[in-house]
């Protein structure tokens, strides 16, 4: 049988060259995206982390042995830590009071996607809370490495680029997809699926996630 990951990273190749083609991801390559709508993304993903750390907790609770414990509790509290240090910095850098930020109301975007995020990590088995989960890590490392080579040295956002291309990242990614592939090894053909579908639903909630930062979609007027 084909690893689930293979099957998945196909299934979505679309879908992820879309995501690579999105103006947020050439313009933050280029370093030409404006400091407005940095300013957007930065301050929805660090609302958005605090949320993925909870589903990774809950993973974490759910998890069927106590490497998937140790493994899902170690994302959850040392990545998601280390993520949230370069937000920090960028929220000096580009102008974003952190206490503000604090206070933001999550936009439709990413209200949605951690609302997904969650009933998924609470209603549904672990393999396919999982695969929900997957993305957010692959996704990422897969845009980071890509624009890596393609970035200037002085490219404003070349911390984030560069933490999302590093090796650190790299290793905790790899880990992530043997956990699903294992997941995946152990599930009928139905639940098989259904990890296929949260997979599939939460690259497309990334592509929103950052196409909304880039819209700076907010809500509409009460």
């Amino acid at each position: 049988m084909a690893r689930f990951s293979d099957e998945a990273w196909a299934a979505t190749g679309a879908l992820r060259a879309a995501i690579h083609a999105l103006p947020f991801i050439a313009e933050l390559t280029g370093g030409s995206l404006s400091r407005a709508r940095f300013q957007t993304y930065i301050t929805q993903d660090a609302l958005y982390l605090g949320q993925f750390a909870r589903a990774l907790a809950m993973a974490a609770a759910k998890a069927p042995d106590t490497a998937g414990l140790e493994a899902f509790g170690k994302w959850a509290l040392g990545a998601v830590a280390v993520e949230r240090e370069l937000h920090r910095h960028f929220l000096a850098a580009f102008g974003v009071d952190p206490a503000a930020a604090e206070r933001a109301e999550p936009a439709p975007d990413c209200l949605a996607y951690t609302s997904y995020l969650l009933a998924t990590a609470y209603h549904e088995p672990w393999a396919v809370t999982v695969a929900a989960l997957l993305p957010c890590f692959w996704i990422y490392w897969d845009i980071g490495s890509a624009i890596a080579g393609k970035a200037a040295p002085d490219n404003p956002y070349r911390a984030w680029i560069d933490t999302y291309a590093g090796d650190a990242f790299g290793e905790a990614v790899k880990a992530m997809i043997a956990t699903a592939d294992r997941a995946a090894d152990a599930m009928t053909g139905t639940a098989r699926t259904r990890m296929h579908s949260a997979f599939t639903r939460a690259c497309q909630y990334e592509y929103l996630f950052w196409d909304g930062a880039y819209q700076q979609r907010g809500w509409p007027a009460g």
